[in-house]
């Protein structure tokens, strides 16, 4: 017995659970679909091994991002509180799950530039890097359009005057607007992504010096956008010529006996880690740009070898 009270509700999910709960469903979503389809008549051994992957990793988000949420009220919910619209069946074909893989991954992308925590935030934007990645491996073997990248102009500071420069140079994005700088990130942070592209930066002159064929291109191409990079965030920090440059004429080089493909694939993964972490400390709103760069490093140490991982960036869920 009770007294006459209204039936319980659902609590009002706030801003950070309606983020959460929005990359749950969308992972959930392509879990299922990539499941459906890969069982599906017809889909060669190749693409279903791809559909198999893409549902493990996206099962794996949702289950870091927290699952589906459940109130505990169970049947103490007024049926028609629990009732919604009937949903359709989604389309479970390798090419439906590509759509819903580039759509997971730019809603994905905002919400982990505007996420108020930090830690969520950076969470969030491995899972976009990842599907980014997904979308375009399986748009690859199956057909479809892949997905657009995100920019990655590194923003010049409000004074500056100058010419964008070769750090933007990367393929077109439907997505367009400048990105805002990051802000929250001390000088000391700064710093170490400074060195961090230019130091890979060198590494790979070095290696492409020494390389060639298709090998030396990719190389001396991946060393120029770091070299640009590097530049434009000393500039950003205001440390590009003065004393407090930390860039060196030279870098101590790895292990000479390790194959160059195996080089770029550890160094573009170390970017990853470095700009995921700073995504994490940057403010909200303005870590599109880091988010951006973590999806770009992501993609270049899977053309050098890298496996596609669910956390990219994120080596403690490894």
């Amino acid at each position: 017995m009770r007294l006459e009270t209204p039936p319980p509700t659902e609590p009002v999910p706030d801003a950070a659970e309606v983020v959460r709960r929005t990359a749950v469903a969308d992972a959930l979503l392509v879990a299922d679909q990539a499941d459906g389809a890969a069982a599906a008549d017809g889909v060669r051994p190749d693409v279903a091994a791809e559909l198999e992957l893409i549902a493990e990793a996206t099962t794996l988000q949702a289950q870091q991002l927290g699952g589906e949420y459940d109130s505990g009220l169970g049947d103490l919910v007024a049926e028609d509180a629990r009732a919604s619209p009937s949903a359709t069946t989604p389309e479970e074909t390798p090419r439906a799950v590509v759509r819903s893989l580039r759509d997971a991954a730019t809603r994905t992308r905002a919400a982990a530039d505007q996420a108020h925590a930090g830690p969520l935030g950076r969470l969030l934007g491995s899972i976009s890097a990842a599907q980014t990645l997904y979308a375009g491996d399986l748009a690859r073997l199956a057909g479809g359009r892949g997905p657009a990248l995100p920019p990655t102009e590194i923003p010049e500071p409000a004074e500056s005057g100058a010419e964008p420069s070769d750090a933007s140079a990367t393929p077109a994005s439907a997505e367009t607007g400048p990105a805002a700088a990051p802000t929250g990130l001390s000088a000391e942070e700064l710093d170490v992504l400074v060195l961090a592209e230019d130091s890979a930066a060198y590494a790979l002159e070095v290696r492409a010096a020494q390389a060639d064929g298709e090998v030396r291109t990719r190389a001396h191409d991946r060393a120029r956008l770091h070299r640009a990079r590097a530049q434009a965030w000393a500039v950003l920090a205001g440390t590009d010529g003065t004393d407090q440059d930390p860039r060196r004429v030279a870098y101590a080089l790895r292990d000479p006996d390790t194959a160059t493909p195996d080089l770029a694939r550890g160094l573009e993964e170390d970017l990853a880690q470095n700009y995921a972490t700073l995504i994490g400390i940057a403010e909200p709103g303005t870590r599109a740009v880091l988010v951006a760069l973590l999806t770009d490093t992501t993609l270049a140490a899977t053309q050098w070898g890298a496996p596609a991982v669910p956390f990219p960036g994120l080596p403690e869920r490894a």
